[in-house]
């Protein structure tokens, strides 16, 4: 995108709910001595609260595109809004049912593709097929979760053999970090889209759209001028 490329108006997404809960409202891990099995579960409840909070920021961006817009490709690489939507359902999926031997039933045959289906909704998927998805998904991964201690051991067969033998505690951390990564992938491509950014969690500056504007364009003219450096301008 040049300087000259017209930019989208800024304006603050106003999540509500976990997605825009603060970090540090997630967990009330290590606020009191406790026995090496509640501290356990205090650490499972942190990574769990860490996942849903970024599915629900993911899942977010979605709120009030349309059809084409949550479709459309923005970068070279053609990622999309809904096919990180799906790409993530998907991935979860796997680490939480297959890993642990709790396959998801009736799953979808694009889960075994290889050919980057998972990264967009065919014309046949609609936003909402996509989303409700997802969420059977979660539903999926959360009674996982639920069921299994820190220390249940599982199988990544798609790792290295050396490195697949993994616990739920490593698939936690996983997870909340795939999940995480997306959702930001996802924060920059909605605000690519129209402006909306942020998860309302008080992480965005607070600025007015006009303050937006020369704030890029204060970003932008530091680039051009330290572009002339050595150039004898």
């Amino acid at each position: 995108m040049s300087s000259t490329d017209a930019v989208p108006e800024v304006h603050p997404a106003t999540t509500t709910g976990l997605a825009s809960s603060g970090n540090a409202a997630l967990s009330d891990e290590g606020s009191s001595a406790s026995p090496d099995t509640v501290a356990a579960a205090a650490v499972k409840h942190t990574l769990h609260r860490y996942l849903q909070k970024h599915r629900a920021a993911l899942l977010g961006k979605l709120d009030g595109l349309a059809e084409r817009q949550a479709r459309w490709p923005v970068t070279p690489t053609g990622t999309n809004v809904l096919g990180l939507v799906k790409h993530v359902a998907g991935v979860q999926v796997g680490y939480f049912g297959e890993v642990f031997g709790r396959p998801l039933p009736d799953a979808p045959a694009w889960l075994e593709s290889e050919d980057g289906e998972d990264m967009y909704a065919t014309l046949d998927e609609t936003l909402d097929d996509v989303v409700a998805f997802h969420h059977r998904s979660a539903a999926h991964a959360d009674a996982t979760i639920d069921a299994l201690e820190l220390d249940a051991r599982g199988t990544v067969p798609w790792w290295p053999e050396e490195h697949r033998e993994v616990t739920l505690h490593r698939i936690l951390v996983h997870m909340a970090y795939e999940t995480a990564r997306h959702a930001g992938h996802a924060d920059i491509v909605r605000e690519m889209l129209d402006g909306l950014a942020g998860d309302g969690d008080g992480n965005l500056a607070d600025k007015t759209p006009d303050e937006w504007v020369l704030w890029r364009e204060t970003l932008v003219d530091i680039a051009e001028r330290s572009g002339l450096r050595g150039l004898g301008t």
